[in-house]
């Protein structure tokens, strides 16, 4: 297994991807100190504007990305595409000039640069950028819904459509599959096993394929 580093090591699919990897030791990087982390991995704390610089430092063989908020944490839409677009790029630019050479990022099912919908059309912004950046290897993890114990408080529309995402998931067929929940848990176990992948090129990863990668 390559060395990884993640940044977004404090959300719901972070800390499952930092499980995942068991003793196999990763450099996280974070803004605060990560809670129980084991002693194996390498701990980096220090302020997003310094993340480039310190990532072009380390010289990861892959650089995970699992940063995400929404625009009700965020507080504005401004604020939200700093985290989800600007500090992943400058997040993935910190790896380029270290030499990286594969990366992978959490994105959203239905990202696209030309969406109506602010929140997928930065998504998909992101990725156009990310893809310009030449990583010899890049995979876009693209999930729905996401299951799982998140931490801080219960977001309400989250909430709702957990608990009815056993009946929604039931009438999605077709091309309409790709939109189906998933587990936290799942996408980690995909994320650590590309990781430990060769080869080139940009490979995008949806709900079907992100299950096979998870089994």
């Amino acid at each position: 297994m390559p060395d990884a580093l993640i940044v977004g090591a404090t959300g719901l699919i972070g800390r499952a991807v930092i499980e995942c990897f068991g003793f196999h030791p990763v450099t996280v990087l974070a803004r605060r100190e990560v809670e129980g982390l084991a002693a194996q991995h390498k701990r980096l704390v220090a302020p997003p504007e310094r993340w480039p610089d310190i990532i072009a430092a380390e010289r990861p063989a892959v650089l995970i990305c699992c940063l995400g908020t929404t625009i009700r944490q965020a507080g504005s839409q401004a604020a939200f595409r700093a985290v989800d677009h600007d500090l992943v790029l400058a997040a993935a630019r910190g790896a380029r000039a270290g030499g990286t050479p594969h990366m992978i990022s959490v994105s959203s099912v239905g990202a696209a640069a030309k969406s109506r919908n602010f929140y997928l059309r930065t998504k998909g912004e992101t990725e156009d950028d990310l893809r310009a950046l030449g990583f010899d290897r890049l995979d876009l993890i693209r999930p729905g819904l996401l299951r799982g114990d998140r931490p801080g408080p219960q977001r309400l529309g989250e909430g709702i459509a957990t608990i009815a995402a056993p009946l929604t998931d039931a009438l999605l067929h077709g091309s309409f599959r790709r939109y189906r929940s998933i587990s936290g848990n799942s996408v980690a176990a995909a994320i650590v096993a590309l990781a430990g992948q060769g080869g080139s090129g940009v490979h995008i990863h949806e709900n079907d394929a992100i299950r096979a990668l998870a089994d």
